[in-house]
């Protein structure tokens, strides 16, 4: 599969996403962007913005396996990875899965558990597999993480370690939909009763194993030239050097917005990354990693204010 093949696949996506979730396009193509790059997606938003639905609706179009977890205070880790149970009728143990073991994961409400279920997902987003007393299990090379959060409510919640975070490639903050775009959402939604699912919209899937696989190749092979690492690396340094900001971004940032510019360049039918696949991705690869100095906090400033504000300072190649 060349680029052109991976930006025709990624329109159909759209478009069968489409279906059954009006607006939120940038949200579909940050979830492109970490399936092409092997990412994991956090969304935040108010609820009923469509996160958990959208998630839905994008497994299906991929074909991938998809399981849901809804994150509250009293689960164990146990409950996400699962767990060796003792049969007393063969008398020997056996593994019994969790949820995790799927292609598309979506963690509802993620920040709702503690942090020591939240930490049973570190090592499936890092490396792809699950230890479970003592032996590995390998999940998919799909496997993808899609966790949600509620901004607004902070009562019996678990603020996500900076750890945690920096295994998300993307935060993306939802907003709320245009006028245009609710009224289209209420004419659409408003007919039907109950829940409605990917399929009574009409959302089938346009791609496989196999096609995910060569849109992920392709990917790899996208070009990364000099000038364009030197720009990434120095607006991964800026954030280590401005004053509004206590602590920047690591040089895992770096590298994963690289290779994020590499899958945008993809979706756009490009075998090379430009300066402005970088800048597309700054923000959403950025900002839950860094922390807001003191100073900055009482000024009022805001974390997406100042990545901004970097991006627009460091020079980018031309």
């Amino acid at each position: 599969m060349n680029v052109v093949e991976v930006k025709a696949l990624a329109e159909r996506i759209r478009a069968e996403t489409a279906k059954a979730v009006i607006g939120q396009a940038d949200t579909v193509d940050l979830l492109l962007t970490a399936l092409f790059s092997g990412g994991h997606v956090l969304l935040e938003g108010p609820p009923g913005a469509a996160k958990t639905f959208l998630a839905q609706c994008f497994a299906r179009t991929v074909a991938l396996d998809f399981g849901r977890i809804q994150f509250t205070p009293d689960l164990m880790p146990g409950d996400v990875v699962g767990a060796n149970l003792f049969n007393f009728q063969t008398n020997a143990f056996t593994l019994v899965k969790g949820p995790i073991f799927c292609e598309l994961l979506l963690t509802d409400e993620i920040n709702r558990a503690p942090p020591k279920t939240q930490a049973a997902l570190l090592e499936a987003m890092q490396e792809r597999t699950v230890t479970l007393d003592g032996e590995s299990h390998a999940l998919s090379p799909r496997f993808m993480v899609v966790a949600t959060q509620n901004p607004i409510e902070q009562q019996g919640t678990y603020p996500l370690p900076e750890a945690q975070l920096d295994r998300f490639l993307f935060k993306h903050v939802l907003a709320y939909p245009s006028f245009a775009e609710e009224v289209a959402i209420v004419a659409t939604h408003g007919a039907r009763n109950g829940q409605p699912a990917a399929a009574d919209f009409g959302v089938e899937p346009v791609a496989d194993a196999a096609t995910i696989s060569a849109a992920v190749a392709a990917t790899a092979a996208v070009r990364l030239t000099p000038e364009i690492v030197e720009y990434v690396v120095n607006l991964v340094r800026a954030t280590r050097e401005s004053a509004d900001l206590a602590v920047g971004a690591s040089p895992r940032s770096a590298a994963a917005l690289a290779l994020a510019a590499r899958a945008r360049a993809t979706l756009d039918g490009r075998d090379y990354a430009i300066p402005d696949d970088v800048k597309a991705l700054a923000l959403p690869a950025l900002r839950h990693r860094v922390i807001l100095s003191p100073a900055a906090e009482i000024e009022g400033r805001r974390v997406d204010e100042v990545i901004a504000g970097l991006v627009n300072l460091v020079e980018a190649p031309r």
